[in-house]
């Protein structure tokens, strides 16, 4: 029987009481369309990608997960304005999609290199690193309705797309996302891409915030960032078993933040919706100066803040997921002991209590 610690990035996550694996689009539409149709309160449905944003009990799960495995993306030509619309697959591979889009020049997505998961659950967490998201390029995506089995597109704005979140991650949109639509900016003659938005990348490119490098160039910085901070997969290294980055940036009113350290890195994040003025913070400063350093564990547990970037929970070899769970949860309680901040998961959690 299929188990969750065989698909997920942690390596945890219990028996699976049916699971089916879809390799084409028509696979996948068959497959979905039969479990929502079958599904009930005691046996939930699940699609899966690469299981990279998910912690899932050790308990059997009694429903029916379906793991999104169809290939494929395709170029369109530029359109007038310069735009290059692109579709993915949902099962390609995040990581190959920029890849693949670099190889050609195009730009808008090159500082999402390297993150893992497949390409339909990039909408699902609105995905963003080093100073892009994918709300900026994401044009539609053909989605299929739980209730209703009906398969159409949806435009963008559809799926209230906001950080780190979207209509599919709070259960407003049920179903499976079944191909994205991209729209890249075309090549430069220059072969530059955008500005470069995010402090970190910059300097690690030897250039200011607002300057051009080539998408390449781009793609490798962040590709070596993310390595550093153990936010690459790879086999040999135990911090990369993990979900990635564990907590959300918190966003709080401005007000409050003025009562924070005045090291504490503070962001300008717009105004709510009554108006009021918010602030994101680093989740991993708080975490850092609230005392839970890199590599801390709790006594006699197998699970550890990574020795590399205290935002990531790694599981240090057999680790169950109640004990990556009662670490998370000691963290959000050092951080609201002492700043007054709660820190919410970033990692869908199934039937856990964080």
């Amino acid at each position: 029987m299929t188990r969750f610690a065989e698909l997920t990035t942690t390596g945890i996550g219990g028996e699976i009481a049916h699971f089916v694996e879809a390799t084409s689009r028509e696979e996948l539409i068959e497959a979905a369309r039969e479990a929502f149709a079958n599904e009930s309160e005691e046996a939930p449905v699940l699609v899966l990608g690469g299981g990279s944003n998910l912690l899932v009990s050790d308990d059997p799960y009694a429903g029916t997960v379906i793991r999104t495995a169809t290939r494929g993306i395709e170029f369109g030509e530029p359109d007038a304005e310069g735009r290059v619309l692109v579709v993915a697959e949902a099962g390609e591979p995040w990581a190959a999609l920029v890849d693949a889009t670099v190889a050609k020049g195009l730009s808008g997505i090159e500082a999402l290199a390297g993150i893992p998961g497949a390409t339909g659950a990039a909408p699902v967490q609105n995905i963003g690193a080093y100073g892009q998201e994918l709300s900026s390029s994401l044009r539609r995506i053909e989605f299929l309705d739980a209730e209703t089995g009906e398969v159409s597109w949806l435009d963008a704005a559809e799926l209230k797309l906001a950080y780190r979140t979207s209509r599919l991650k709070r259960g407003e949109l049920r179903g499976a996302v079944l191909r994205v639509e991209l729209a890249l900016d075309a090549a430069r003659e220059d072969g530059l891409g955008a500005p470069i938005a995010f402090p970190q990348l910059a300097k690690a490119l030897g250039a200011e915030p607002g300057d051009r490098r080539s998408v390449q160039e781009v793609r490798d910085a962040v590709v070596s960032l993310r390595a550093s901070k153990g936010m690459v997969l790879d086999p040999d290294d135990l911090d990369t078993r993990s979900s990635g980055s564990f907590f959300t940036n918190p966003v709080i009113s401005t007000e409050a933040a003025r009562e924070l350290p005045a090291e504490a890195p503070k962001f300008p994040a717009g105004e709510s919706e009554e108006g009021v003025k918010l602030t994101k913070l680093s989740a991993a400063w708080l975490i850092e100066h609230s005392g839970v350093p890199k590599g801390y564990q709790l006594p006699n547990s197998r699970a550890s803040i990574s020795t590399k970037h205290t935002l990531a929970i790694t599981n240090r070899g057999g680790a169950k997921a109640e004990e990556i769970a009662e670490l998370a949860r000691y963290v959000q309680a050092r951080v609201r002991s002492e700043f007054g901040v709660d820190l919410r998961p970033e990692p869908v959690v199934i039937g856990l209590d964080i």
